[in-house]
């Protein structure tokens, strides 16, 4: 082909490449800006959700006013409106009303009305005392359908009485919530017409609600509809911008207060980024227009070479200076040497460049491997080509650089010469190597990753095995203590500035042949050779003190950290890799367990055991829960004045073993916490508590509070909340019925993270006990920031109670504190009726323990009894 073609094809084939490319990159800006209308479609919907979801709070709150007050009068209703922030839009909040039913408590009398009695604001509103809202009936159906089920209803949209400002859509809709009579709460549809007195409204207009809900990036995107799907199919809201044709509407669907709408999101148009489209256009037309330029110039070059080199086919014997002229031309080191000394007679241009002038020296000399220059100089194989190596050469002046050559014989004049063509390679081989390198050692330190580490300790394992007699060797494993402490306070990059210090300071430790390496994390590992239990033991104690010694600064803070080392010495046995590690890692976890900053040899003693028994562990309660063999036993809380008629309950975990038999939780929860199972186990009895709320204890639906134990591990998981409130939708349980119970101690190591988690679940109407109170250091402290409802007081205190004035002393400060609180107090372990009466006398408000109910199995894991025989009476 000539050179042009080439050149054409090239070109050809670049744009297409960058056509390619492009449409790709166009079929990206699509999809992301189709991702960007999702979210915000999402984020609009979640936007107009929140006003609506806070104004019935805001509801339910002046229902409890109206519960707590049974002599209410327009002033009070006007003070306790004003205690109330609202937390909608000014222009669309217009009153908060109480309407009074007349003839109470005759729900089937057909004159039936429901007039305004109190408003606020009361200026604003005055039209509204007296007025009938049966006229409204839209108002009316959702007061109906609020008393029957005692929920927050939101009305269909209706013209609302208030007036409306100029140019303002009129439509709104009514909030409303019943106000009963007082007594216990009515549980039926029937008892709640019977005790009914009235209605709470609040009055929101759409359209200002609408638009301050969506104003910003929805509105500027979308322009957005929303209908009432429950009533109507016109909108109630439409926001009138122009929409871009071809681009598919964003729909989403908002279920609240017994009703659903529908908002839909045409986007507007909105133009794409195309900067980095139009760069990749311009880039890949100039670089196949290079490239093709390129293509023909290496096609030229190609065809002048060919043509020179049948030239010199020709008349290869006839001129020396056409060869060194082709060889000059060559990017490639071309020299020329006579077979019969060795020494270099030609050099090239490339070759002069690169090491000077070598003509005169031996072929030899040039390379750096005394066994090429041997081979170099042997008279017996100077003579056979070597094909292609890889090799270190010289120039005359040292410099030292990575070559692929080749030297083949060759006849030139009638006499034999060795002709060598090399390329240096050093660029890349220098790549292979960083490459490498970054494979096998870790970026921040510098060390050995886990992967070079483990393919070393093999390899030395693999040596030992079949000999008779091997010097000992051991692997230490590092695990500094609290450095998460110094990552929380000062950030990762003080905390990668600390092991980067820490890893030249082991290293500084280090004997010949020595393997260091980081692990992850704030873990290190070392495999030392040639070395005792003793050697060992001291090598270990030098790497402790000097960790220990290293004083970090970071920002006018000075740390101190520590390690705690676990040492395996390997002699006579031959172990896997697998065993080394794990033997390692149980001696790692001892000398953390016996107080941190120590040293610990692994050998076969009960607290190795008690180690690998929790290994042992962690596989079968994995097991346990995917065979679903974890139970659920409760135990009753119960009123030591007598005053609360519910009954309370507390869900105890248990598991089921291979042989059938139930295992308390004592046994397996260490290895949970242990292995990071908690997080699922807390997951499969929130589950499962929530699936069968009605067949946990004998009342059935009627049961009081169900307490659920919740673990450090688990309240660290940033989606706990999201799963819980998840599941009580899912199940349809009353959030009120739920009690969270935390111990002290997980809510002080991160009081940040708990009370968000508090917050969340309380704010859907969960209920939250702090458990073991009291076993901590700071207990009184803590708790003026926590917001819980329930406090436990820790049952260590509650079994001396009899007998230690100090307990009884705690016990008392603890439940006067928490009255004036306003919180519940519950003491734990309570074993007889003589500690019944003194926490009776203390003031504590609950009891639990074996002397008020022992633990039973929960209701939907009894098993079933057979079914009864029938007598037959002759």
């Amino acid at each position: 082909m000539p050179p042009l073609a080439w050149a054409a094809g090239v070109l050809l084939l670049g744009l297409s490449s960058t056509a390619v490319v492009a449409h790709r990159e166009w079929r990206d800006l699509q999809e992301r800006a189709e991702e960007a209308r999702r979210e915000l479609a999402d984020a609009g919907a979640a936007r107009l959700r929140v006003p609506l979801e806070q104004a019935a709070l805001m509801l339910r709150a002046m229902q409890t006013v109206f519960l707590a007050n049974d002599q209410m009068d327009q002033a009070r209703f006007s003070q306790y409106h004003a205690s109330l922030r609202s937390p909608l839009p000014p222009a669309a909040y217009t009153s908060v009303a109480f309407a009074r039913r007349s003839p109470a408590g005759e729900p089937l009398a057909d004159q039936v009305s429901y007039r305004y009695e109190f408003v606020a604001p009361y200026k604003a509103n005055t039209s509204l005392i007296g007025f009938n809202m049966v006229t409204q009936k839209a108002n009316l159906a959702a007061l109906l359908r609020a008393r029957d089920t005692d929920t927050v209803v939101i009305s269909a949209p209706f013209a609302l009485q208030q007036s409306v400002p100029s140019g303002q859509n009129p439509l709104g809709v009514t909030l409303r919530l019943p106000v009963y009579s007082d007594g216990p709460t009515p549980t039926t549809p029937n008892q709640r017409r019977a005790r009914e007195i009235g209605a709470l409204a609040i009055g929101i207009r759409l359209q200002p609600l609408a638009e301050s809900a969506l104003s910003g990036p929805v509105l500027d995107g979308f322009r957005v509809r929303i209908y009432d799907a429950t009533a109507s199919a016109h909108p109630f809201y439409d926001s009138a911008a122009p929409a871009a044709a071809g681009i598919p509407m964003q729909q989403r669907r908002l279920d609240i207060g017994g009703r659903q709408w529908r908002i839909e999101m045409l986007p507007r148009p909105q133009p794409l980024e195309l900067g980095r489209l139009q760069a990749l256009l311009a880039g890949g037309g100039t670089i196949s227009l290079l490239l093709a330029a390129l293509a023909w110039s290496l096609a030229s070059t190609r065809r002048r070479a060919e043509s020179l080199g049948e030239q010199m086919s020709q008349r290869y014997r006839e001129s020396e200076l056409r060869f060194r002229a082709l060889n000059e031309l060559l990017p490639a080191l071309v020299l020329l040497a006579d077979a019969r000394d060795g020494r270099i007679v030609y050099a090239n241009q490339a070759a002069r460049l690169r090491l000077g002038d070598p003509t005169g020296l031996p072929l030899s000399a040039l390379f750096s491997d005394p066994q090429l220059q041997h081979r170099a100089r042997d008279a017996d194989t100077i003579g056979n080509d070597w094909g292609n190596l890889e090799a270190v050469l010289l120039s005359p002046g040292g410099e030292a650089f990575w070559a692929s050559a080749s030297i083949a014989h060759v006849d030139m004049e009638g006499r034999a010469h060795l002709l060598m063509v090399a390329t240096d390679i050093s660029e890349q081989r220098e790549l292979t190597e960083r490459l490498s390198y970054q494979a096998t050692h870790d970026a921040l330190t510098e060390l050995c990753n886990r992967r070079e580490f483990e393919r070393r300790i093999e390899e030395a394992l693999s040596e030992r095995k079949g000999r008779v007699a091997c010097d000992p060797c051991a692997l230490l494993y590092i695990d500094l203590d609290q450095f998460k402490l110094i990552n929380d306070v000062s950030g990762h990059m003080a905390g990668d500035q600390l092991l980067a210090q820490l890893a030249l300071a082991m290293r500084q430790q280090l004997r010949g042949g020595d393997v260091l390496a980081r692990l992850g994390g704030d873990e290190f590992g070392l495999m030392a050779f040639h070395v005792d239990a003793e050697g060992a033991r001291a090598l270990a104690e030098r790497l402790r003190e000097c960790i220990e010694a290293l004083m970090f600064v970071w920002q006018d803070r000075t740390y101190t950290v520590s390690a705690s080392i676990g040492v395996v010495v390997v002699d006579q046995q031959e172990p896997t890799l697998k065993d080394l590690l794990a033997w390692a890692d149980t001696a790692c976890y001892l000398a953390k367990e016996n107080g941190r900053n120590r040293v610990h040899v692994y050998r076969q003693d009960n607290e190795t055991t008690r180690r690998q028994g929790e290994m042992e562990w962690a596989g079968r309660l994995r097991w346990a829960v995917e065979q679903d063999r974890l139970l659920l036993d409760y135990q009753e809380i119960v009123p030591l004045d007598g005053s609360d008629t519910a009954t309370s309950i507390e869900l105890l975990l248990r598991l089921r073993d291979e042989d059938g038999g139930v295992v308390l939780p004592g046994a397996f929860l260490p290895a949970a916490e242990r292995y990071g199972l908690m997080p699922a186990i807390d997951r499969w009895v929130i589950r499962n508590a929530l699936a069968h709320f009605g067949q946990l204890h004998g009342t059935g639906l009627r049961l009081g509070t169900c307490a659920i134990n919740l673990s450090g591990a688990s309240i660290e998981d940033e989606g706990l909340a999201d799963f819980i409130l998840a599941r009580i939708t899912e199940y349809a349980v009353p959030a009120h019925r739920l009690c969270f119970e935390i111990t002290e101690t997980v809510a002080v190591r991160n009081l940040l993270k708990v009370v968000g988690v508090i917050e969340r679940l309380r704010r859907a109407g969960c209920r939250i006990a702090l458990d073991d109170f009291g076993a901590g250091m700071s207990s009184f402290g803590y708790l003026k920031n926590l917001p819980v409802d329930l406090i436990k007081i820790d049952g260590s205190f509650i079994r001396d109670l009899e007998t230690d004035p100090m307990s009884r002393t705690i016990v008392s400060a603890i439940a006067q504190i928490g009255h004036q609180r306003g919180l519940k107090v519950v003491a734990e372990w309570v074993a007889s009726p003589k500690i019944c009466d003194a926490l009776r006398s203390l003031g504590v408000d609950y009891g639990q323990g074996f002397a008020l109910h022992r633990p039973e199995r929960v209701l939907f894991q009894r098993e079933q009894p057979p079914p009864r025989r029938l007598a037959v009476v002759r």
